[in-house]
């Protein structure tokens, strides 16, 4: 019976490896001049926004913003996402620059004092992980907004990465997403909040590491 078995295939593995790249699964299919291509014809922009520290503020404070966060939801006519991203942060070179301040320092009790606060931020990092939030706003184009028969016709898959010319869609979602983004970025200011364009260089590195995570790399020294 188990030399009957040796002859049969293996869990139905196919003869020829399965081939493919991970570009070809990404919904991406360029960045340039500022803004993300999709491979339906779609695009969007992306925008970084600095964060508030609502529990420092008084009541009053609070109160204003709440009342200009409404105001600001209130005032979409236009879809957005929000996405927070959450890293384990990397404290390898701010561990770098304490040693190197501590070089140039000549009073001993500072030297001792530096020391003793490296201490303090590795035995923290051992015990609990440091993390670090970053805080987007996605402004999405829609195939639909660039023609209405044109889009139709996109529905058939083809093997060209866009079903546009990039300097149509690129044209056109500029006309659409620059007035959105300039609407979010004078209500965010009521916030007190400053939304900042990815350029294409900050978008490339932004989605490199999202599909490249990485673990940080904690160096463990020893503090005399």
């Amino acid at each position: 019976m188990i030399k009957h078995l040796g002859k049969l295939p293996l869990m139905g593995i196919p003869d020829t490896p399965l081939v493919s790249t991970t570009q070809k699964h990404l919904p991406i299919a360029d960045v340039c001049e500022d803004v993300v291509l999709f491979k339906d014809g779609g695009a969007a922009v992306v925008m970084e926004s600095t964060s508030l520290n609502f529990s420092l503020l008084s009541e009053i404070e609070q109160e204003a913003v709440i009342a200009a966060y409404a105001a600001l939801i209130n005032s979409l006519s236009f879809t957005i996402q929000i996405v927070v991203r959450t890293k384990r942060k990397d404290i390898s070179s701010y561990m770098n620059y304490l040693t190197e301040a501590s070089r140039n320092l000549t009073n001993p009790g500072l030297v001792r004092l530096l020391q003793s606060y490296k201490r303090f931020v590795l035995e923290s990092v051992k015990k609990k992980n440091v993390l670090g939030k970053k805080f987007y706003i996605v402004i999405p184009f829609s195939p639909l907004e660039l023609d209405v028969a044109r889009s139709v016709l996109s529905i058939t898959k083809g093997d060209k990465p866009l079903p546009f010319p990039k300097s149509y869609v690129i044209k056109k979602a500029k006309v659409i997403l620059y007035p959105k983004r300039d609407h979010l970025i004078r209500q965010s200011s009521r916030l007190g909040i400053k939304l900042r364009q990815l350029n294409t260089a900050q978008l490339i590195e932004l989605y490199h590491d999202i599909y490249n995570p990485e673990m940080p790399v904690i160096k463990k020294e020893e503090v005399v």
